[in-house]
C-alpha cells in the first residue's frame, strides 16, 4: 500500500428537497385546501476516524465527495425524507484544513471512533399548505429547497505514535525498529532506504507503545534538501524522540547537531519534546572506542548517552526501559494481567 499523508477534496452537503404543490381531493369535502408537504432536510458530510487506516491513498483517486439531497415534499402533508449523511472515513490522526494561505485548522481527528458533521445539509422546502393564510386560502408556492455546504480543504495525516525516531540517514533507525517491533522496514547499505515513516508496536515488559520511524534528515532539510522535513509532522505527537547516532560518523557530536538543528528550523516544539540519546552500531567497536564516543556525544548534547546495537540486539532492552519511562503508562498489552496473577493466581 503506498504511502500518502495529504490530499485536496471537495466536499458538498446535500440541497434540500423541495415542497410540494398540492391540495386535497376527497370525496364530499369541497374546499379540501392546500396539503403539500415540506421538502426533505439533505445529507450531512461527515469524518470519521477509523482505525486500521495509515495512509491517504483512497483521497488521491477520489477527489469529490458530495452528499444527495433530501427528497421532496408530497401530498397530504407527507414530509419528503432527508437525504442521508455522507461519511468520509479518514485515519486516526487526520486533520482538516482550509484551502487558503494560512491552511487554518478546522478539525482534529485523534481517537478512533470520533465523528464531526463537517458540513450541514440544507434546509427542505416549504410545501404549499405551509403558506395558507385567512387571505390565502389555495396558495400554489412552494420553496425549492435551500442549498447545502460546498468547500475545498486538505487532509493532513499526522501518524499516532508514542516515540519517534531520528537521525541523520543510514543511522540505523530501520534496523532498530525491526528488531523492537513487528514492522518490516526496508534495510540497506545507504542513506534514504526509508522514504516514507514507519509505525510499530512495541511489546515491552506487559505494556505496549507505538513507535514512529521517519526519513533520515540532513544538513538544509528545512529548505527541502534530501526529502525535506515534511514528515517531521507525524512526531509532533510523539511523547518522546529517540535519536540514534551511528557510531561510525567521523564526528558524532556533528552528527547530532545537524539533526538539532532541522528539528529547531522546523518549530512545533521538536526541540522542546524529551531526547533519549543513543549510540547506534556499538558492535563493531570495542569497549573503550565505545566509551570515548559516548562521553564526545554526551558533552555535545547535554544528556546521557546509551550505547546499542539494532543488528545484535545489545543495549536495546535498556532503550526499551527508557522509552517506558519517559512515555509515562501507554497500554498495557494484552498478556499483561496473566503476567500480574501470576502462576498462583486463582480466582476463588
Amino acid at each position: 500500500m503506498h504511502f500518502l499523508d495529504q490530499a485536496k477534496i471537495f466536499i458538498k452537503s446535500g440541497d434540500g428537497g423541495p415542497g410540494a404543490v398540492s391540495f386535497r381531493r376527497e370525496k364530499y369535502i369541497e374546499y379540501g385546501g392546500p396539503d403539500g408537504g415540506n421538502g426533505g432536510k439533505g445529507g450531512d458530510i461527515v469524518f470519521e476516524a477509523v482505525a486500521g487506516l495509515n495512509t491517504l491513498i483512497d483521497f488521491r483517486y477520489t477527489q469529490h465527495f458530495k452528499a444527495k439531497r433530501g427528497n421532496p415534499g408530497a401530498g397530504r402533508d407527507r414530509t419528503g425524507a432527508g437525504g442521508p449523511d455522507l461519511v468520509i472515513q479518514v485515519p486516526v490522526g487526520t486533520q482538516i484544513l482550509a484551502d487558503d494561505e494560512e491552511r487554518s485548522l478546522l478539525a482534529d481527528l485523534t481517537k478512533a471512533g470520533e465523528r464531526i458533521h463537517f458540513l450541514r445539509g440544507g434546509d427542505g422546502g416549504r410545501g404549499n399548505a405551509s403558506y395558507k393564510t385567512s387571505t390565502n386560502r389555495a396558495p400554489r408556492q412552494y420553496g425549492p429547497g435551500w442549498p447545502g455546504e460546498e468547500m475545498w480543504v486538505w487532509l493532513r495525516l499526522k501518524l499516532l505514535a508514542d516515540a519517534g525516531l531520528v537521525g541523520l540517514p543510514n543511522a540505523g533507525k530501520s534496523t532498530f525498529i525491526n528488531a523492537v517491533t513487528n514492522a518490516q522496514a526496508k534495510v540497506g547499505a545507504y542513506a534514504f532506504t526509508t522514504l516514507r515513516p514507519q509505525l510499530g508496536v512495541v511489546s515491552h515488559k506487559g505494556h505496549e507503545f507505538v513507535i514512529a520511524d521517519i526519513p533520515g534528515l540532513i544538513a538544509g532539510a528545512a529548505e527541502g534538501a534530501g526529502v525535506g522535513d515534511r514528515f517531521l509532522g507525524h512526531i509532533e505527537r510523539c511523547r518522546v524522540l529517540l535519536h540514534l547516532v551511528d557510531a561510525n560518523d567521523e564526528d558524532v557530536a556533528t552528527s547530532y547537531r545537524i539533526v538539532r538543528d532541522e528539528l529547531e528550523a522546523y518549530g512545533a516544539d521538536l526541540i522542546d519534546k524529551p531526547v533519549i540519546v543513543a549510540l547506534n552500531k556499538v558492535d563493531t567497536l570495542d569497549d573503550e572506542l565505545i566509551a570515548a564516543l559516548s562521553a564526545e556525544l554526551a558533552e555535545a548534547s547535554g544528556h546521557p548517552v546509551m550505547a546499542l546495537s539494532g543488528a545484535s540486539g545489545a543495549g536495546i532492552e535498556p532503550v526499551l526501559d527508557k522509552l517506558l519511562e519517559a512515555i509515562g503508562q501507554p497500554e498495557p498489552g494484552p498478556d499483561a494481567d496473566d503476567e500480574e496473577k501470576g502462576d498462583d493466581w486463582s480466582p476463588i
